[in-house]
């Protein structure tokens, strides 16, 4: 049994023999990204496995050991673990979890802590707990973020963001039920074996396995009928995860309609814009500023092969490069707000209505301030612009009924029909938006102070 190290604070580290020996448990946001995820890390030694639990105990235990003003996405992360370890599936004494932690204002950077207090409640003080961050928070000799493990979840994630959008394009159309998703678990298994050779990660891999996604879903035969397109934003957590949305996406489907999410990369490259947002308002090292940027560019780039793919065939709607999709956000919602979701959320909201998508569901979880600001908040801004969008934000936390919350879709729903029968053109922005090149985006922009950092949460 591996040797338990504490650090001079009294943390117990994750060490090079529990790499060895200890099952890492990961919460799960988003299935088809973090099956791949998954994978990648498992390709590097540690043995990650992927939470399934789903049931009412998440919940249960979240309310038992996290206090009850805290947000709904912690919440059920810290509850689908100590559930987890409770369930008997996992030994305790060699087991550890993995959570992420930004570093923000938001209490995203505190979940590591509150899981902590959590396992400590639940008798659980000798399972370690692992911070995911590039900010040197905390430090653990036996999990290291290498430039290969860092390249392959950046490839995990921009293919999760391409089976989700073209699987979500195809699902309400299919003559066939199922094809869509056999597809997605086809091309996961596919990518999952790629990486566990240590393939399918370079630049140039990514391109050819993007643009063979796209070709085998294009293939699938569809029947075009008219639709309600619903585009859903919102809190990053609750955005993608069914236990925190109550399976909106399910919902959405017995309700006959297409589905359109913004991907993960999208919140990467928030993360790291906000960054030279910070250099350009408040000054900082160039130095910083300079890999930054070269980082942007690599983003850049993948991103860019995602949308040449899908572009190929008409059938399919391509996501906006990620700076025209900040554009969008000039001169409703400066660039300094980076609280949460902070701009992107209200830029993803524009960028869907621009595309066809102006039924949205904005998600917002109890005890998430930022996001009711950035997202509810900004609904009336939003319709100043676009006249015609239909937006409805739903609260989601563990006293809302899910009854009210279908009630509140369903009346949205209910419009969109209406819209849709009549024949309503695509939305008009009341003011033209600029259409600006990744290379000219900077100059374009106008933040505002800024107050405070963003997050990000398994």
């Amino acid at each position: 049994m591996a040797k338990l190290v504490y650090d001079k604070t009294g943390r117990l580290e994750f060490t090079k023999e529990m790499r060895r020996e200890y099952t890492i448990l990961v919460p799960n946001m988003a299935p088809i990204h973090f099956h791949i995820l998954e994978s990648v890390l498992r390709s590097h030694g540690y043995n990650a496995v992927l939470l399934q639990n789903e049931d009412s105990s998440v919940v249960e235990n979240g309310l038992k050991y996290v206090h009850n003003d805290t947000c709904y996405p912690a919440l059920l992360v810290i509850g689908q673990m100590i559930s987890a370890i409770k369930s008997g599936n996992y030994d305790p004494d060699r087991t550890a979890l993995m959570i992420t932690q930004t570093g923000g204002g938001c209490r995203a950077s505190n979940y590591i802590h509150l899981l902590r207090k959590a396992l400590h409640k639940a008798g659980y003080d000798k399972v370690p707990v692992i911070s995911l961050n590039v900010s040197g928070l905390e430090k653990n000799s036996g999990f290291k973020l290498t430039l290969p493990l860092i390249r392959q979840a950046m490839a995990a994630l921009v293919y999760g963001d391409m089976l989700m959008l073209l699987s979500n394009q195809v699902k309400p159309y299919e003559t066939e039920p199922g094809r869509a998703m056999a597809l997605v678990e086809e091309w996961s298994r596919r990518l999952v074996a790629d990486f566990s050779k240590g393939n399918g990660y370079g630049k140039k891999e990514i391109a050819q396995n993007l643009q063979k996604i796209a070709s085998d879903f294009n293939d699938i035969p569809v029947q075009m009928v008219p639709k309600v397109k619903v585009g859903v934003v919102g809190e990053i957590y609750v955005k993608y995860s069914r236990l925190g949305n109550n399976n909106l996406e399910e919902l959405l489907a017995q309700e006959g309609c297409e589905v359109m999410i913004p991907g993960i990369l999208n919140f990467v490259m928030y993360s790291m814009e906000v960054n030279l947002d910070d250099i350009a308002l408040y000054g900082g090292s160039k130095a910083k500023a300079a890999l930054v940027r070269r980082m942007m560019a690599y983003l850049c780039s993948i991103e860019k092969a995602m949308i040449d793919a899908v572009k190929q065939y008409p059938r399919f709607q391509a996501p906006s490069p990620f700076y025209h999709t900040k554009s969008l956000a000039k001169g409703i919602i400066g660039y300094g707000c980076k609280m949460g979701e902070g701009w992107l959320l209200t830029a993803e909201m524009a960028e869907l209505i621009d595309a066809g998508y102006g039924n949205i569901i904005c998600t917002q979880p109890f005890g998430c301030l930022p996001n009711h600001i950035v997202g509810k908040g900004m609904i009336r801004k939003l319709k100043e612009v676009y006249p015609i969008s239909n937006i409805v934000p739903i609260d989601y936390d563990p006293s809302a009924t899910s009854v009210n919350q279908e009630n509140r879709i369903k009346l949205m729903l209910a419009i969109a029909r209406e819209n849709l029968q009549a024949g309503s053109p695509r939305p008009a922005t009341a003011q033209p938006i600029p259409q600006v090149a990744p290379s000219k985006a900077k100059a374009a922009m106008e933040p505002i102070p800024s107050s405070g950092g963003g997050h990000g949460t398994f």
